[in-house]
């Protein structure tokens, strides 16, 4: 194998691993990019066994390491300014940009740890799943994922680092768009509700600052589960309690809002209100500078972004002074967070 140029880019391998897909690529970090034509995403089922589990991990992760990619200009990363209102709201990069750079991808080129991004309940330390009473990747409870995926790649890698999938988030956010954020607190929004807080860039779960564990989820409104308010489930469910009517998903229910549905806006409206007023408390607290939001809801901001900062604003006005950054690419973040976090000193 020729020798690799002392110059040339060192790409971070990085797996993503979502409620219904697994992907795949190379990160080149120095210039926040994922290599061009290195992503792979394949499908996954919320109750896939075991063995297709690693399966589609290993395939994805050998075919990204594989990949031949066609060149293309890379463009740079440049957040959009944000607006003088208050709070203010920065639209994200939709995608973040493709990097030239298969060419050079080779064993001496592709660092020998990876990062891996995927939901809990996991021991993350261990690599051994734990979805258990959780609705999802029942069959994988207990499954050791990284003693079982290493001698499933091709090269062997020396070592596999996993975390949460929306901390992977919260840290390629701040590494693309927010590095002056001090406290930056990361939500993403969809079949449920996921979190992570940043303090200088370093993950905080075990904090009185923030929720056990850091995880939004496992806060109550009036008494019950967050997620029984704020959810694609429970949005849904709402509606269709409300109107016997049901809608396919979040994304049929905004699209009904947007048509002036009052039964539609006012299950959104009542829901992000309260997703609002539930952070507040522990935004307050953790003395958080930055909000950025992710999911597949965030495509809907204009009807969500008014509720929800009334939510926050209500609780605490000096909470109108945050910065709201929303992010419609989320797995490009997760995966540039995951190799974030697969270069760090343990």
């Amino acid at each position: 194998m020729p020798h690799r140029r002392a110059d040339a880019p060192s790409f971070v391998p990085v797996l993503e691993v979502g409620g219904s897909h697994v992907t795949a690529a190379a990160v080149d970090l120095d210039r926040g990019r994922i290599a061009d034509g290195t992503r792979r995403r394949l499908p996954l089922t919320p109750g896939v066994g075991p063995e297709d589990f690693l399966t589609a991990l290993a395939e994805a992760a050998n075919g990204m390491l594989s990949g031949l990619a066609t060149p293309s200009a890379p463009s740079p990363v440049t957040p959009a300014p944000s607006t003088p209102s208050a709070p203010s709201v920065t639209p994200a990069h939709s995608a973040t940009p493709a990097l030239s750079a298969t060419a050079a991808l080779g064993a001496r080129g592709i660092r020998d740890t990876w990062g891996i991004a995927v939901p809990g309940p996991f021991d993350y330390a261990r690599g051994i799943a734990r979805y258990h009473g959780v609705g999802k990747f029942a069959a994988l409870d207990g499954l050791a994922v990284g003693d079982l995926l290493i001698p499933r790649l091709n090269p062997r890698p020396a070592r596999l680092r996993f975390l949460n999938d929306a901390s992977a988030f919260a840290l390629g956010a701040r590494h693309t768009a927010h590095a002056e954020s001090r406290r930056l607190v990361a939500v993403t929004l969809g079949t449920g509700v996921g979190s992570a807080f940043l303090d200088r860039g370093t993950i905080v779960e075990d904090d009185p600052r923030v929720p056990p564990e850091g995880r939004v989820d496992l806060l109550t409104v009036n008494g019950r589960p967050l997620e029984d308010t704020v959810s694609t489930r429970a949005m849904t469910a709402h509606y269709t309690d409300r109107t016997g009517r049901p809608v396919d998903g979040l994304r049929e229910l905004t699209a009904l809002a947007a048509v002036d549905d009052a039964t539609a806006r006012d299950v959104i409206t009542t829901a992000l209100r309260a997703l609002g007023a539930a952070l507040a408390p522990w935004l307050t607290a953790f003395e958080a500078d930055t909000v950025v939001f992710g999911g597949s809801i965030t495509a809907a901001w204009p009807l969500i972004g008014p509720p929800l900062t009334a939510g926050l604003t209500h609780h605490d006005p000096r909470l109108a002074r945050l910065t709201l950054s929303v992010h419609d690419d989320g797995e490009d973040q997760a995966l540039l967070g995951a190799a974030v976090f697969a270069t760090r000193s343990v």
